[in-house]
């Protein structure tokens, strides 16, 4: 994970072989929050730090990845950060 992270903040993009293409979701777009979770992941912060900077609870953090999560059709951070960079949400 570590490995992943570092590749990820010098631009490049890891991935496992089965999560090579995003899974298909309902396409509920993600809220203003939620992306801004998502950037914040994409930087390498951990939830205490995006907690911290939204001005917000380690719960709440966490109640915005499940949804970030169930609505990307991911199962984890990587993948997340992903499916934001390929729609275009996030750049690295």
């Amino acid at each position: 994970m570590e490995a992943a992270l570092r590749a990820v903040r010098v631009g490049l993009i890891v991935l496992a072989p089965e999560s090579a293409e995003p899974k298909p979701t309902g396409g509920e777009p993600l809220t203003q929050r939620e992306r801004q979770v998502l950037a914040l992941l994409a930087e390498g912060a951990g939830n205490k730090e995006i907690a911290a900077r939204l001005g917000i609870s380690d719960h709440t953090v966490k109640y915005h990845l499940a949804s970030v999560f169930g609505k990307l059709g991911v199962s984890t951070r990587t993948e997340a950060v992903t499916a934001g960079v390929r729609r275009g949400w996030i750049m690295l």
